[in-house]
């Protein structure tokens, strides 16, 4: 990698989706020939919170540009925790679902992690069981967490070598934060995690290589602090007028990295897309057509 100031490489999370959404296509229109059966997602929507409406919305959007089918299910806000994991049972136990995905978040009184918990290990392609996790951590085969496995995928398919690398993971979130610290420790970066009670934060990024920012604060982390020829990851979105800030200030940030995500257009993308392609990871896997990891 270089650092020369012209020469920052933009790490297009838009454009690599709708090209991994082509080679998803080929392979759902495959599953479908040998078996006669669609990819199916399954959403679980408990509650009327709007923005969780919008990103099933998408996910079904995503599921159908692909060709695979999408079971929406919209539960009422005063369901109970047995009741969310009555419904999450039957869809394990429906062979027409290969995935399962329960909208983060749901309402205060129903408990989310029990919930997580009764996906079927086979079926949980948005990662975020225990199980899931422990397994990613240890590399064995398992779904990862849907943005920081998103995030792995665009710095492979950029080919930054990440081994040797310092990297800074800034959050600690079940599902950003600590998978993407396993995943970078997996890949051979030496990882430092921070967080909102790290004591001089500046210190940490100054240092890194690699600074994924994953803490849901605008503008958080400056430009000032990260170091000449780093690469950087935004993985936060603040809607604003302008159309929306990450969790790292951005502006100018071309003349100091020498690769880096847009906000928007760069993580977020990704996310989705790994959502989709684990779905299509695990029905080729229930048809015997493993021919992907």
């Amino acid at each position: 990698m270089t650092s020369d100031s012209q020469s920052a490489t933009l790490l297009d999370g838009k454009a690599l989706a709708k090209q991994i959404e082509q080679e998803l296509r080929t392979r759902v229109d495959n599953i479908k020939d040998k078996t006669g059966r669609t990819p199916s997602l399954a959403t679980i929507l408990v509650g009327d919170d709007p923005a969780s409406a919008t990103y099933v919305r998408m996910k079904g959007n995503a599921c159908k540009r692909v060709g695979m089918d999408s079971i929406r299910v919209e539960m009422p806000s005063a369901t109970t925790t047995e009741e969310l994991k009555a419904k999450i049972d039957e869809l394990n136990n429906n062979p027409d679902v290969h995935g399962i995905l329960l909208q983060h978040p749901v309402p205060d009184h129903v408990d989310e992690r029990a919930c997580f918990e009764q996906i079927d290990l086979a079926k949980d392609v948005d990662g975020v069981t225990c199980l899931g996790f422990g397994r990613m951590a240890m590399q064995q085969s398992a779904y990862g967490s849907c943005t920081p496995q998103g995030i792995m995928h665009l710095l492979e398919h950029y080919n930054i070598e990440l081994a040797g690398l310092e990297a800074v993971v800034v959050g600690r979130s079940a599902i950003l934060g600590k998978p993407m610290a396993m995943m970078l420790l997996n890949a051979n970066c030496t990882v430092t995690m921070c967080h909102s009670r790290t004591q001089d934060l500046a210190e940490h990024i100054k240092r890194a290589d690699i600074v994924v920012g994953a803490v849901g604060v605008p503008e958080l982390i400056k430009a000032e602090w990260i170091k000449k020829g780093a690469v950087v990851v935004d993985a936060g979105f603040h809607p604003t007028d302008n159309g929306g800030v990450g969790d790292i200030e951005l502006n100018g940030i071309e003349n100091i990295a020498s690769a880096y995500t847009p906000v928007p257009g760069g993580v977020g993308p990704m996310t989705i897309n790994t959502l989709i392609r684990q779905t299509v990871d695990a029905a080729e896997k229930s048809a015997g057509l493993d021919a992907h990891k």
